[in-house]
């Protein structure tokens, strides 16, 4: 393990902690469940969760859902999008261990306008330098150190859907699934997420015990870590400013009903 110290600035009398940033981020562990909700919050969605209950997360349109409950089994995240227009209804689930930054990839995604570009799940991994191929017929991406995986999975009775995870050789880890109806720009958003070579921070013991990750040990001011988390969710609350004022400027495209002359008035 590498030790470093955190540059920042240091407020009087404000001590500073250890935290480990650790890598590779697919075996980071599950992480802060508010970098996740908090986002969305200032994204415009809804906090449907009771108290005492799990996470329950609402879209603005009330399109999709999103939970995270552990207190069932085998627990974890569950994403689930309606009907909507052209696309059908699909599902993602994530396991509980599944680092909350790679989640976020997933679900930071809902909340953009998607891009006029075809999207290609396979690309974010393979700039990586991810071996992809066919693999017990299916074609599957592993990571460089063999300790993750993305792979489109087809069972015999020609059920399709998208499957993924972390493992290390002491049995730490989680999986993903994802509905074959999944819009492909929020899997790429996912294995992105899943294969960026930055690492992610965890406080001083919430470190799995893994021989499979690397650890440097950094000092965290408080304010320092109150400040990345702010920034986060003051990015999220001006793009949705700006997303909701270009809806509210965009002029209307259809005519307004309108009386023909000397038409009866209507009353106030």
């Amino acid at each position: 393990m590498k030790k470093k110290q955190w540059q920042g600035w240091s407020p009087g009398g404000e001590q500073a902690e250890q935290h480990y940033l650790v890598e590779p981020r697919a075996l980071a562990g599950g992480g802060d469940l508010r970098h996740v909700s908090e986002f969305l919050r200032a994204s415009g969605w809804r906090d449907a969760s009771t108290p005492g209950g799990p996470l329950l997360m609402e879209s603005p349109d009330r399109a999709v859902r999103i939970s995270y409950d552990p207190y069932v089994q085998p627990g974890g995240w569950t994403i689930h999008g309606k009907t909507s227009g052209q696309q059908d209804e699909w599902w993602a689930t994530l396991g509980r261990q599944t680092p909350v930054e790679i989640v976020a990839g997933l679900t930071d995604a809902l909340t953009h306008p998607r891009s006029a570009h075809a999207p290609n799940v396979w690309e974010p991994l393979q700039e990586q330098h991810w071996n992809a191929g066919p693999k017990a017929g299916h074609y599957t991406a592993t990571s460089p150190d063999g300790s993750a995986w993305m792979q489109f999975h087809q069972d015999p009775s020609g059920h399709a859907m998208w499957w993924s995870g972390a493992r290390d050789g002491q049995g730490n880890g989680w999986t993903a699934s994802f509905s074959a109806t999944t819009p492909m720009h929020l899997v790429q958003a996912f294995s992105a997420s899943l294969a960026s070579p930055e690492p992610v921070m965890r406080p001083r013991g919430r470190v799995p015990h893994s021989t499979a990750i690397r650890t440097t040990s950094v000092s965290v001011l408080p304010s320092q870590l109150s400040a990345w988390q702010q920034a986060r969710i003051t990015a999220a609350r001006a793009a949705t400013w700006a997303r909701n004022s270009v809806r509210n400027n965009r002029p209307r495209t259809t005519a307004r009903p309108h009386t023909h002359a000397g038409g009866a008035r209507a009353r106030r």
